[in-house]
């Protein structure tokens, strides 16, 4: 099987430079006008997220200038959830709505019909690629896809099948810490034109995350350097990104719907495999049942183990914020695939 590689920067700067300055376009970020408040919460800029991530980015760019609320709550799968009339509601008073469309349907849906005063998709914020899904058995490598849309613009999807929201690009975009810090950058700016009294900060606020994540990334490089395989199972396939950044292989026992369920031909080429390439491990995560994981594992005499998508923090989770539950993700891979 081909492992896929791609050159990796040595610094999330560089890799900033380029993207923010494209795809950020400060006009993009429209606001819209609003029939309802300032956008403000107790003297406070008003921001709903739509899943941890994006809470994740805007809690630590804002600071004691911003209140934070989540659309989905700690332990529901993001891409389940359904927008109650009081979250509704919500949306539209909101001064800011950050969300990465193509992964909640529900939410862009709300989002689109919403009158809130800013609205920041996280996907525009960097480029999205169309990762392997399972096809006749086989895992289907697809081209690298850079398209974009402009901020605040919202364009009607037909059908829900997670698999084909975005034209079937993989949404899963913070699991790469540069693409993530990325996103940082676009959220900085988004911040500093919804709530302009407190830019200084914002800016300053977003260039420590964007540090904390070159560490991380720093870290991910160096710990995945040298391994004994670069090939790892999951559950679904969330960590495609962050496997093309580190030289691996993701192969996953369904497709980026972590609901879906495999076909017999694909867990007999997984079993096969694991065998030619050395895999010790197949991983499952915190918010989807890991039996069909287990199952496989039982069969082909692996070990099974946790690798989180930090779609939520819960009780489970191996940290108490993103950049611990990464940490933890990359102990897991260093031991499952042999780091040297």
């Amino acid at each position: 099987m081909n492992v896929r590689r791609r050159p990796t920067p040595s610094r999330i700067s560089t890799a900033l430079a380029a993207t923010t300055a494209a795809a950020l376009g400060l006009g993009a970020l429209t606001a819209c006008s609003t029939s309802s408040g300032d956008g403000k919460v107790d003297g406070k800029l008003d921001v709903v997220a739509s899943f941890y991530p994006m809470q994740f980015l805007a809690e630590e760019i804002g600071k004691e200038h911003v209140k934070v609320s989540n659309l989905t709550e700690p332990g529901t799968e993001p891409h389940d959830l359904d927008i109650s009339a009081q979250q509704t509601g919500h949306l539209q008073k909101a001064g800011l709505v950050l969300y990465l469309k193509g992964l909640q349907p529900a939410v862009d849906e709300s989002v689109a019909q919403s009158s809130a005063k800013v609205k920041v998709d996280a996907a525009t914020l960097t480029s999205q690629e169309k990762h392997g899904t399972e096809v006749g058995g086989h895992a289907e490598e697809h081209d690298e896809h850079g398209d974009h849309e402009e901020h605040g613009e919202e364009e009607g999807h037909e059908g829900h099948g997670h698999d084909h929201e975005h034209g079937g690009l993989d949404p899963h975009i913070w699991l790469d810490p540069v693409k993530y810090a990325e996103v940082a950058e676009g959220v900085g700016k988004a911040l500093e034109k919804a709530d302009p009294d407190h830019k200084a900060d914002y800016r300053k606020n977003t260039a420590a995350l964007v540090g904390k994540l070159d560490a991380l990334h720093g870290r991910f490089e160096k710990g995945l350097a040298k391994t004994d395989t670069k090939v790892f199972i999951t559950t679904h396939a969330a960590f495609g990104y962050l496997a093309e950044r580190y030289g691996l292989t993701e192969e996953a026992i369904s497709g980026l719907d972590p609901e879906s369920e495999p076909s017999a031909g694909r867990v007999r080429d997984l079993q096969k495999m694991a065998k030619a390439d050395g895999v010790t491990t197949v991983f499952y995560e915190t918010l989807v049942s890991g039996k069909t994981a287990k199952t496989l594992a039982d069969d082909g005499g692996l070990k099974t183990d946790v690798l989180d998508p930090v779609e939520g923090i819960t009780g489970k989770s191996k940290g108490e914020d993103y950049l611990q539950v990464m940490d933890a993700n990359l102990a897991a891979l260093k031991k499952a695939l042999g780091s040297q």
